[in-house]
């Protein structure tokens, strides 16, 4: 499916920015980060007033009628622009790509808009590298701080991202081009940490022992910053790490590509 609006092929100068719920409250530089990166590679970025939840948890918690309720006011507030969505996390991109119209499907009108929305909604990653284009020779233009690695770096594919929209490659290539990276392999890369949103809520046993695996892994395969594409991931993993006095952290992609510091 052709996701860039526009003319084919024509290099979008203009986004949208979802924040997101948990990046909004507890990781800003984050979305700061995000702009940075997008604004040096010449995207003026756009954060609509007005946003709230996508519907995630609610649609994971069984919640349908709340979880359409929220999908239906975020939708009404992107396609107030024609631009391109960017959000920086893999589980609020599945959102509004597969549930929101799958939510809607049963009213034409809404699930015509919601597919609407989702045809030019991407994750961070995913419109670097396959809507800009960005590449490891342009990446230290794009983050502005070559060289900024700091020790090793392993990627943990977080769920939603990896099995909802197909995000992998992308932040692989990201990472491999960052000038100086040392890019370790994670075992179990692409096992779950034992997140999932109201899963580690509903079952923490279960979820705290997929943590503990998490935590042995990330110990074994000697990195010293473990990077994401989600926000709550991080937060799940940085504090199982800490309770543990493992000192790894966890950042989000954007903050590693754009050089900041926690």
């Amino acid at each position: 499916m052709e996701r860039v609006p526009g003319t084919p092929g024509a290099r979008p100068t203009r986004v949208q920015l979802l924040v997101t719920c948990l990046v909004d409250h507890f990781s800003p530089d984050t979305a700061e980060a995000v702009v940075r990166i997008l604004e040096a590679e010449g995207v003026e970025v756009i954060v609509p007033a007005d946003q709230t939840c996508c519907g995630q948890p609610a649609a994971n918690a069984g919640a349908r009628p709340d979880a359409a309720a929220m999908a239906r006011h975020t939708i009404a507030l992107l396609e107030r622009d024609p631009a391109p969505v960017v959000v920086p996390s893999g589980s609020c991109t599945d959102m509004l790509v597969h549930q929101a119209p799958a939510l809607l499907a049963d009213d034409p009108a809404w699930a015509a808009r919601a597919a609407a929305v989702a045809a030019r909604t991407y994750e961070f990653t995913q419109f670097l590298v396959d809507v800009l284009g960005v590449s490891r020779p342009s990446l230290g233009k794009v983050a502005g701080v070559p060289g900024q690695a700091e020790g090793a770096l392993a990627y943990h594919a977080c769920c939603h991202g990896l099995r909802g929209i197909g995000v992998d490659a992308q932040p692989r290539a990201l990472l491999e081009g960052i000038d100086g990276a040392a890019v370790v392999p994670l075992p179990e890369h692409d096992t779950c940490c034992g997140f999932g949103g109201l899963f580690a809520v509903k079952l923490p046993d279960i979820s705290g022992a997929m943590l503990d695996r998490k935590c042995r892994q990330i110990a074994a395969c000697g990195a010293d910053t473990i990077v994401v594409t989600d926000i709550s991931c991080a937060m799940h993993m940085q504090g199982g790490l800490d309770r543990k006095g493992q000192p790894v952290a966890v950042r989000h992609i954007a903050d590693v590509l754009a050089g900041s510091r926690r």
